[in-house]
């Protein structure tokens, strides 16, 4: 096969700007692009030709002239899941290759004791989301409360999920779906989401505070993931309180115990925050769960000098109650306090909404190199068929 020539180059950009803007219209297409019209043109043609591009409407007439044809993504070019699979909550977020929506559940997750089961737990859940998608399931990206190396390993996952250490995971859901799979942290994916969304974040760290303690950042608005399990293993560091560590205080298992010890009794972690409690015992746990905060920040504003970092999880509402206190504290110090941040965080769903966001990045690059791999296909192909890829 040849080598791609500047004709395929032209088309493969016409094709990322409908995959980052559709629907748009032709001229909309040619500004973004900064091809000529005639470029333009023929590359929309060929695109329609293969399946990849149909007419998505009229945009109404602004002046004189004849109105606009927006083009978009067909449905035939599929879709994709992220998937957030946490102890307390799992959701699924189906989008076609636009990023747009199709479906999405939330369920409380099982306890499922074999990794067989989870497997198939899970891609049914997939399934159920994806029941309305049309076309092929392209990529799924599942996200885990634990590290991941290489996107099918799994290191240190929370108490309840010890079954889907290393490989095993990857392998059951793949051998259900004809669909490739990746896994990822959730601090990844949650990160991810904050980065798609916001172009502006250059250099950020984020700390998932649920079930356990997980760490991501960033350098140069891409993901940081390091060379070996150890990378981003932040929770075993002093929490500095007593012999704690930091996912003793920042985990919402290590924090429950933790503050059961004081005497707080506690049936679930958020009613550290949403009852009153006896003075004493709850300030002794609130101080505790500031220091390690402080310390938290205090690791990586001295070793990845990050502009912001985020909290996010189940934890988040605490953090909010002692952020004035934390941030006091680092004043004096850091000689410069990163922006700390928490924001509205939908359990199950932001999380997979981040991984959804990976899903498409990857979805999306396969789609161009099969525009650029592949020769042109016959005039006579038929519009509605599905994108070979």
């Amino acid at each position: 096969m040849t080598n791609p020539t500047s004709r395929d180059y032209n088309k493969a950009s016409v094709l990322d700007v409908v995959l980052s803007h559709a629907p748009l219209t032709r001229n909309q297409l040619i500004e973004l692009t900064g091809l000529s019209k005639a470029t333009v043109s023929r590359a929309v043609e060929e695109l329609r030709a293969d399946g990849f591009v149909i007419d998505g409407g009229v945009d109404e007439i602004t002046g004189r002239g004849r109105r606009s044809t927006y083009l978009d993504l067909p449905g035939t070019t599929g879709h994709v899941a992220g998937v957030s699979f946490g102890v307390q909550t799992t959701g699924v977020l189906v989008t076609d290759l636009r990023g747009r929506e199709i479906h999405h559940v939330t369920v409380p997750t099982v306890d499922h004791q074999e990794v067989e089961d989870a497997a198939g737990w899970l891609v049914d859940l997939v399934a159920r989301a994806a029941r309305s998608a049309r076309g092929p399931l392209r990529q799924i990206v599942v996200a885990v409360p634990g590290r991941v190396r290489g996107g099918t390993e799994i290191f240190g996952p929370a108490e309840s999920m010890r079954i889907f250490a290393g490989s095993d995971l990857h392998r059951a859901v793949e051998d259900l779906v004809e669909a490739p799979v990746l896994l990822d942290s959730d601090a990844n994916a949650a990160l991810l989401g904050i980065l798609t969304d916001d172009a502006t974040v250059k250099n950020a760290a984020l700390f998932s505070v649920s079930t356990i303690l997980n760490f991501a950042g960033c350098t140069d608005h891409e993901l940081v993931r390091g060379s070996t399990p150890t990378f981003g293993d932040i929770g075993v560091l002093s929490s500095g309180t007593g012999d704690e560590n930091l996912d003793e205080l920042l985990s919402t298992r290590g924090l429950l115990r933790f503050a059961r010890k004081r005497g707080l009794d506690l049936e679930r972690i958020e009613d550290l925050w949403q009852r009153p409690h006896t003075k004493a015992p709850y300030a002794e746990v609130l101080q505790a769960f500031t220091t390690a905060v402080v310390t938290a920040v205090s690791v990586v504003a001295v070793t990845l000098d990050p502009e912001s970092v985020y909290f996010v999880g189940r934890l988040r509402p605490l953090v909010d109650v002692v952020l004035p206190q934390v941030r006091e504290r680092l004043d004096q110090n850091l000689p410069a306090v990163p922006d700390i941040r928490t924001g509205p965080h939908q359990i199950g769903l932001s999380t997979a909404q981040g991984a959804v966001y990976a899903c498409l990045a990857i979805a999306q690059e396969r789609l161009r190199d099969a525009v650029l791999s592949a020769r042109r296909q016959s005039q006579a192909a038929v519009q509605a068929a599905a994108p070979a890829f």
